[in-house]
């Protein structure tokens, strides 16, 4: 395989669909070995019979949530395909909803999902990394991390915590060869809004406001964008947003 990234181990949660499927696919392009993780085995059967002929690749049914599993993942991809050079979280939920119509389980989904979720896989990365003086941790945000949206504020407050985890990770690991980069994604073209059945939000602030919003691709391609640049290089953030919806 060629390409920039040729023979770094990368893994990619959420890599099912969406922003995580895109990015598995960009990165085996450039000649990386991926390990795809997410709960849903058939749909990463998929994502895999798509990658770059030739890429080397895994697939190891995960659910973010579990800190069992996600170390599992990690632990296989470190040797079936070598020590694990960049992680990528991609897994995530959103939920459309008013606080006032208190769908707590939503929120704890959310909470579970796009935070615990997050700790975990940086936990099971982090110290092979630091053991190896390099690394680079890329967590999939949003631009709910800058800014909190209506009908979205447990959503915005995940975003926010991922991205003061992200800046706290930051400053610790400084020095120590490891990266750490978000990407802020505004309005993507994925299923996330259909997880959301709070009519009253949805009408309120979840109708599509006529931009065309992004791809996956587009995303997908600021992900790897950051894990190209050199190592004395580090990109700490990217914020990516549909051209006609400015924050």
């Amino acid at each position: 395989m060629s390409g920039a990234l040729r023979g770094r181990v990368v893994v990619v949660t959420g890599a099912s669909s969406g922003i995580g499927a895109a990015t598995a696919k960009m990165l085996s392009g450039e000649g990386a070995k991926v390990a795809l993780a997410a709960r849903r085995e058939e749909a990463l059967l998929g994502v895999q019979s798509g990658l770059e002929a030739g890429a080397e690749s895994l697939v190891q049914p995960t659910d973010v949530t579990d800190r069992g599993e996600v170390k599992a993942l990690v632990e296989r991809a470190g040797g079936e395909l070598g020590p694990v050079d960049a992680l990528v979280n991609c897994a995530g939920v959103m939920y459309y909803t008013l606080m006032k119509n208190a769908r707590e389980e939503e929120w704890d989904r959310t909470v579970e999902v796009n935070c615990k979720g997050a700790l975990n896989c940086v936990g099971a990365v982090l110290p092979g990394m630091l053991g190896r003086g390099r690394g680079h941790i890329v967590t999939v945000s949003s631009d709910a991390g800058r800014k909190v949206f209506p009908g979205l504020a447990v959503y915005s407050a995940t975003k926010f915590f991922v991205e003061a985890l992200s800046q706290g990770l930051r400053l610790e690991t400084a020095g120590t060869g490891v990266k750490v980069t978000t990407i802020q994604s505004g309005n993507v073209a994925t299923g996330l809004r259909a997880l959301s059945d709070d009519g009253e939000a949805l009408e309120q602030y979840g109708q599509p406001t006529g931009a065309r919003v992004l791809d996956p691709e587009d995303v997908a391609s600021s992900v790897v964008y950051a894990l190209k640049r050199p190592d004395h290089v580090s990109v700490n953030e990217i914020l990516v947003e549909p051209r006609d919806e400015p924050v």
